[in-house]
């Protein structure tokens, strides 16, 4: 089977776009034209040939432009064998359909280094039974561009040398100390950083806007973490710390895009994630209040020997049922 090249992002695509017509170009190459029609449901019908690629960036626009469309109706007389493989398109009675819900669970192009999911042995560490980890990812591991902020939002794994300078001054932000409590000297984050480096249950990350670090976050598998009595934590459950240590990329637009982002990170790398949780600081209303304007809800507030902490939780199920995903 030829290789399909690489999909592609949407501010890479051209359209020529009227009520019931799209023309979708990449590159000056034409990747597909389609005839549309909007009412009672959107209806589409390609002119010509389809191939995965065309059919996936047509996908990819319509969806991201119609935020409340759950499914697009494809009128194929045939449809690409690795779109129905996939998940892509699944047949129905006499058409195919596109599934919201299952389109944004498809790991390209967002994913940098997609692969299998690890394969599952168990284990006991600290009296927790668990699977055994993956090992931890270098490099870019996510990116996407955000036409809302219109920018590139990408997570890289963190690199010790390369981010200890400003993780210090971020830790050392007044702002950042209140809820962290983790200001010190380079000499105790450094220490603080290999340490996670060292520990499987914990992936650190920094966050960039169009290639520029702006946040810190460490991703965390609940069975094995303190959180796992708290929250009768599966395998596969995943939990985040965050935190923004640039002023200028702070504001509820700007955490709506790399939320989304680290959340549709989290249930791209292992389908067997169910649940992504949280848990800010019981009185940490503006953290609260955005997590519950990604689609998290607050199961209960629980007590941490340092915090009084509140529980917030997304399941995959309700991310991906979401109509606003502008990935």
């Amino acid at each position: 089977m030829p290789q399909i090249p690489p999909l592609p992002h949407w501010c890479d695509l051209v359209a020529d776009e009227t009520d019931d017509r799209l023309v979708l170009s990449l590159a000056g190459e034409r990747l597909i034209e389609l005839q549309v029609q909007r009412t009672p449901q959107l209806n589409v019908s390609p002119v010509g040939a389809a191939d995965f690629r065309g059919v996936w960036a047509a996908s990819y626009w319509l969806l991201s432009a119609n935020p409340q469309v759950r499914r697009l109706h494809w009128r194929l007389a045939d449809a690409p064998a690795q779109a129905l493989a996939s998940g892509l398109l699944v047949a129905a009675a006499g058409e195919y359909l596109c599934e919201r819900e299952l389109f944004w669970q498809l790991p390209q192009p967002w994913l940098v280094q997609p692969g299998a999911p690890y394969a599952q042995q168990l284990q006991i560490t600290d009296g927790k039974r668990h699977p055994r980890r993956a090992p931890k990812p270098a490099g870019e591991l996510y990116r996407r561009f955000d036409p809302r902020v219109q920018a590139w939002v990408s997570l890289r794994a963190l690199d010790v040398e390369q981010d200890l300078e400003r993780f210090n001054r971020w830790q050392n932000n007044p702002r950042v100390a209140n809820f962290w409590q983790e200001q010190g000297d380079l000499g105790q984050h450094r220490a603080y950083l290999q340490k996670l480096a060292a520990d499987p249950h914990t992936l650190t990350l920094i966050g960039c806007f169009d290639d520029q670090p702006f946040a810190y976050f460490e991703a965390y598998w609940a069975r094995e973490d303190r959180i796992a009595p708290f929250l009768d934590a599966t395998d596969y459950d995943r939990g985040i710390h965050m935190l923004v240590g640039e002023e200028n990329h702070r504001g509820p637009h700007k955490v709506a895009s790399w939320l989304s982002a680290l959340t549709h990170y989290l249930f791209l790398d292992d389908p067997r994630t169910q649940r992504v949780v949280a848990e800010p600081r019981a009185d940490n209303g503006k953290m609260i209040g955005y997590l519950q304007g990604q689609g998290f809800y607050r199961e209960k507030e629980f007590d941490f020997p340092h915090k009084r902490a509140a529980l917030m939780v997304t399941t995959r199920e309700g991310f991906f049922a979401r109509h606003d995903l502008p990935l």
